[in-house]
């Protein structure tokens, strides 16, 4: 052995190194830090970014167009936590254009999904691999699925799979309900007993269903990037399901958008008070007051309005 090629041999021993003692199923809380350092909130024990539980609440009034125009509106090279700074903006369009995906079966259109994206990662199944990572004990869906808290949106990356690629049946998915407080789950894959769980409150997004338990598959990552169809989904993102699709939001802009779409509904709710009233054209009210008088009405209003929500 050449002295290069030792060389080029230890520098690969001491690459893979840290992926062995992983298991090939996680990142260090150090790593998850560092691939969401633009949030600078409070983050969960195993370094994922834990956006607040108000805001969340707050994000269940809103509609899909506004967490789109948010991220439309977000700067390209940084972001804002809670409490954090904005960061330098990038040209070009816009820089979120792939943190939304749709054409999915919806459990109940009706009801919006919003939490905290727990990502998992699957393969079709390789010998080779499996061996290693189920090297120190058998690592399954229900290793992920044991590890959720309330507020996670359980987000599965199963490559589209039908046949066997089922996350959970009606047993599974009602833990995961009670688990996460009702919070969601978005999976690339199937699930299975459709007729146990269409009745239960939890909001879900999946591609297939099928009865085939899971199988034929590894699971390769717990909370590191997964890609979703055309979106790139990072641990700890916020996850926004309405009846056309789902939203990842970076987290440091969640309190931004939230406040926009804030400022937004005060807006409606002030200019259907006026319509209400039967005195003024539409034009005299929106978009905007014309009257410098009822404009400072409006900002009045808006602020009171806001006191309260956000006091909430």
């Amino acid at each position: 052995m050449t002295k290069r090629f030792a060389m080029m041999a230890s520098g690969a021993i001491l690459l893979l190194a840290p992926l062995a003692q992983a298991q090939l199923y996680s990142v260090t809380k150090e790593q998850l830090v560092d691939l969401t350092k633009q949030w600078q909130g409070e983050r969960f024990a195993d370094g994922r970014p834990k956006v607040p539980d108000s805001l969340i609440e707050r994000a269940k009034g809103m509609s899909a167009e506004e967490v789109w125009s948010g991220l439309n509106a977000a700067p390209a090279g940084g972001g804002q936590g809670a409490g954090g700074g904005r960061g330098a903006g990038g040209g070009g369009g816009p820089a979120w254009r792939n943190q939304y995906e749709d054409g999915w079966q919806i459990l109940h259109p009706k009801t919006r999904l919003v939490g905290r994206a727990f990502t998992v990662q699957f393969m079709p199944s390789r010998p080779d691999l499996d061996a290693v990572v189920n090297a120190k004990g058998r690592i399954s869906n229900q290793t992920a699925i044991d590890m959720l808290q309330p507020g996670d949106v359980l987000v599965v990356d199963l490559f589209g799979k039908g046949e066997n690629g089922t996350i959970v049946g009606d047993n599974l998915f009602y833990y995961v309900m009670k688990a996460t407080k009702n919070s969601g789950m978005v999976i690339d894959g199937a699930i299975r007993d459709l007729t146990g769980i269409q009745d239960m409150p939890m909001p879900a997004y999946f591609r297939k269903t099928h009865p085939t338990a899971i199988g034929n598959v590894t699971i390769t990552g717990i909370n590191i990037p997964v890609r979703i169809g055309n979106a790139t989904v990072m641990p700890g993102d916020m996850v926004f399901g309405d009846a056309e699709g789902v939203y990842f939001v970076p987290p440091q802009f969640v309190e931004r958008i939230v406040d926009a779409a804030d400022e937004v509904h005060i807006h409606d709710e002030w200019t259907r008070k006026k319509f209400d009233e039967g005195k003024y054209k539409s034009s005299e009210i929106y978009s905007s007051p014309r009257d410098p008088a009822l404009r400072q009405e409006y900002e009045e209003y808006k602020k009171k309005r806001l006191a309260e929500i956000r006091k909430k």
